[in-house]
């Protein structure tokens, strides 16, 4: 979804997109499963505190920091409002949350996430943005963040358990992200000096 958004957002404001960071910004607010004594879905899926820690890259960049923007904060916005829970997203001003809560498992869930994941799959394609992801490029090992957001979860059901027919979209990206980065390593493994 944080793809797609910043897709939208980047054709929107006619400027380009570092796929990685945008990625990597989209399932950010995720971060808070790897804290300790952090409650999830709680003050990292907060628009309020996603606007003020933006506002000096919007200053700095104008309209290019936008797609990343768009990127983070759909994930709290689009992604958690709707499916799997309820999230402070207006943390510190509210403790309160909102949310649908859509269970993840349910059939409206689980179709919502294949759709999104075809259309972001083909776009990528159409686009050449897969084919970027398999060069070497100095950002490619920021995903290692949505890698551990992506494992989690998959494979040891934490903080949530992925249903079963949501495992092959999340065993896709992991492979491209797993590839991308292998990608830079080698790059700097090759760039090294003996």
């Amino acid at each position: 979804m944080g793809y797609l958004v910043a897709k939208l957002t980047a054709q929107a404001t006619e400027t380009g997109m570092n796929i990685p960071l945008v990625l990597t910004l989209s399932v950010i607010p995720d971060i808070d499963i790897l804290l300790p004594f952090v409650e999830h879905r709680g003050p990292f899926h907060s628009i309020v505190m996603a606007t003020v820690i933006f506002v000096p890259i919007l200053v700095l960049y104008g309209k290019g920091g936008f797609p990343y923007y768009a990127a983070l904060v759909q994930h709290s916005l689009l992604g958690d409002y709707i499916s799997g829970g309820r999230v402070q997203l207006l943390w510190p001003l509210t403790r309160g949350f909102f949310g649908i809560e859509i269970s993840i498992a349910s059939p409206t869930s689980i179709t919502l996430e294949w759709l999104t994941f075809l259309t972001a799959v083909v776009i990528m394609l159409k686009t050449k943005d897969m084919q970027t992801l398999f060069q070497p490029h100095n950002s490619n090992l920021v995903l290692a963040i949505p890698t551990f957001t992506v494992l989690l979860p998959t494979f040891f059901a934490y903080p949530l358990e992925v249903p079963v027919a949501l495992v092959p979209p999340h065993l896709v990206f992991l492979i491209v992200f797993l590839a991308s980065m292998l990608m830079d390593i080698r790059k700097i493994l090759s760039s090294s000096p003996k």
